[in-house]
């Protein structure tokens, strides 16, 4: 059975779920990544069934705007047991400068491809496939796939209202002088055109390249994650709950094996 549908022709149009929504729906919205972690660990693609060896291929792992390496622990956990070789970003909270940590991003990158002989994957959640997509860009040497979950790499403010109200503190408090936060240039100035300029690059055509979006992300509006120059896969998921929902999973085994 196919993991998730292939990517649509052209994408529906519709509003992203938040608009309009009552406030019960926004709270079962924000249970919701509990509700896929339970179901995950009960499902049969957690233990492996089904899922190919990963012949040690190395992968790296982003995570997503305000979260870290332990965001991502249950993928991290489960990949080693599948037999990859996993590399964690070292990104406490992501919320620094992106032109700052994909810098550092592609120096750890390197020292772990030099490490293991052989190009890296990466998986990143968020802001993490933003960064991802950038350092298959920079590196192309250095990365033999990606796959971004709930990344909105054609649109990256475009987002929910609440979220972008803690993007604006974010930048705020950076501006003020707050260290290890990106400052108000990253949305609106010199960083912020840096920022477009990298993205608007093109991608390069030998790098498999899977953008994970589903349409019942209350963070990021799921038309952002489609990038025409991904293979773009939907899955019913909520956004944080991608890196731990079964079906993006049995996803991730399929993909992943395909470059090992």
């Amino acid at each position: 059975m196919s993991a998730a549908a292939p990517r649509p022709a052209t994408p529906a149009r519709h509003a992203p779920p938040w608009v309009g929504a009552s406030p019960v729906a926004t709270l079962l919205a924000a249970q919701r990544p509990l509700r896929e972690a339970a179901a995950l660990l009960g499902d049969p693609v957690w233990h492996g069934e089904g899922v190919a060896d990963g012949r040690r291929l190395p992968v790296m792992l982003v995570p997503g705007f305000l979260a870290g390496d332990p965001s991502l622990s249950l993928l991290k956990r489960w990949l080693r047991a599948r037999n990859y070789w996993t590399c964690t970003s070292q990104i406490r909270v992501n919320v620094d400068c992106t032109r700052t940590a994909v810098e550092r991003l592609e120096r750890r990158l390197v020292e772990f491809t030099d490490r293991m002989g052989r190009p890296a994957a990466i998986v990143g959640q968020s802001r993490g496939g933003i960064f991802a997509k950038l350092l298959a860009t920079r590196r192309a040497d250095r990365v033999c796939g990606i796959v971004t979950l709930g990344s909105p790499n054609v649109d990256h403010l475009a987002i929910n209202p609440l979220v972008a109200q803690q993007v604006r503190l974010v930048a705020a408090l950076g501006s003020a002088g707050v260290p290890g936060m990106f400052r108000d240039d990253c949305l609106e100035g010199d960083c912020a055109d840096k920022l477009a300029e990298w993205l608007a690059q093109p991608f390069p055509a030998h790098i498999p390249y899977v953008s994970v979006y589903s349409r019942s992300d209350w963070v990021v509006d799921w038309r952002a994650c489609v990038d025409p120059d991904a293979d773009n896969v939907e899955v019913d998921s909520s956004h944080v709950g991608m890196s731990v929902h079964p079906r993006i999973y049995e996803l991730l085994g399929e993909r992943l094996a395909a470059l090992a």
